[in-house]
C-alpha cells in the first residue's frame, strides 16, 4: 500500500497531517466532521469521487423529513372535477358545456385539456378518484407536485387526442370525457417506478395483484359509462408507463 500524502495543515498546531483523518494526531484538534470515503486503485487508496446530487424531483422520498407531505396535484385532479360535476348537475347543462370533448372535433383544441376533468356520472368519477388517490399520491411523493401535474395532464390530454382521432376516422358522433387515461397513466407510472425501486432489494415488495385489479377496473370503465373511451385509457397508461421508466432510469 502506498504511503498517504500529507497535504493538510492543522490550524491549531501547524502540523501537516493526512487529508483522510478527522482529528490532528499531534494536538487532537478537530479537522472535519467525517473522513472522505476511500477506494482501492491498484496498490494504493484514493478518495472516492463524489456523486452529483440528483435533482429534487428525482430523489426518493425522505421518510425522516419533518415537513408534512401534501399531494396538491392529486387533490386538484380529484376535487376539481368533483366541483365541476356538482355545478353541472345543479345547472342541468350538457357535458359539452363543461369541457367534454365533442366528436366530430372542430377547432376547440382546449377541450383536449379539459375533457379529462369533465364527468357526467358520479360512479365514473369515484373509480378514477380512488385510482388517483392510491397511485398518484405515491407518484407525487417521488416526482413532486409540478412534474406529477404535468404527467397527469399529458396522460389525459394525449389519450383524448388519440380517442378523438379514432372516433373521427370512424365517423362517430360521441362525447368523450373523464380521467380514465389520467388514472391509468398514474398506475403505470407508479408501477414502473416502484418496480425499479424494489428490484434486487430485500423485503421491499409491492402488491402486484392490487395493481392489476386497479388497472382492470379502470380499463373496464367504458363498459359502464359511454363517455369513457377505451383508447383514451390505453394511451394514457402507455404515456404514464413510458414516463415512469424514464424517471426510474434517471433516478438510478
Amino acid at each position: 500500500m502506498s504511503e498517504t500524502e500529507l497535504s493538510v495543515v492543522c490550524k491549531n498546531c501547524g502540523s501537516e497531517v493526512s487529508p483522510y483523518v478527522t482529528e490532528c494526531p499531534y494536538c487532537g484538534a478537530r479537522l472535519r466532521k467525517r473522513a472522505p470515503k476511500l477506494e482501492r486503485r491498484g496498490d494504493g487508496l484514493e478518495p472516492k469521487p463524489r456523486r452529483r446530487a440528483r435533482p429534487h424531483f428525482l430523489r426518493r422520498p425522505d421518510a425522516s423529513s419533518s415537513a408534512p407531505f401534501r399531494p396538491y396535484a392529486t387533490m386538484v385532479a380529484i376535487l376539481g372535477p368533483a366541483v365541476l360535476l356538482l355545478v353541472q348537475k345543479a345547472t342541468g347543462y350538457a357535458l359539452g358545456s363543461f369541457g367534454g370533448l365533442v366528436v366530430p372535433f372542430e377547432d376547440q383544441w382546449w377541450r383536449f385539456l379539459t375533457a379529462p376533468f369533465a364527468y357526467v356520472d358520479v360512479g365514473y368519477l369515484f373509480v378514477v378518484a380512488v385510482g388517483l388517490a392510491i397511485f398518484s399520491t405515491g407518484l407525487e411523493r417521488r416526482l413532486g407536485t409540478a412534474p406529477t401535474a404535468l404527467l397527469l395532464v399529458a396522460c389525459g390530454s394525449l389519450g383524448m387526442l388519440v380517442a378523438s382521432a379514432i372516433a373521427n376516422a370512424r365517423g362517430d358522433f360521441v362525447v368523450i370525457a373523464g380521467g380514465n387515461g389520467m388514472a391509468l397513466g398514474a398506475v403505470a407510472a407508479w408501477f414502473t417506478m416502484r418496480r425499479a425501486e424494489a428490484h434486487g432489494a430485500i423485503d421491499d415488495d409491492y402488491d402486484v395483484i392490487g395493481v392489476v385489479v386497479a388497472a382492470a377496473a379502470l380499463l373496464a370503465l367504458p363498459i359502464f359509462d359511454s363517455t369513457a373511451d377505451p383508447f383514451a385509457g390505453l394511451v394514457g397508461g402507455a404515456v404514464g408507463g413510458l414516463a415512469g421508466l424514464a424517471a426510474a432510469a434517471l433516478r438510478d
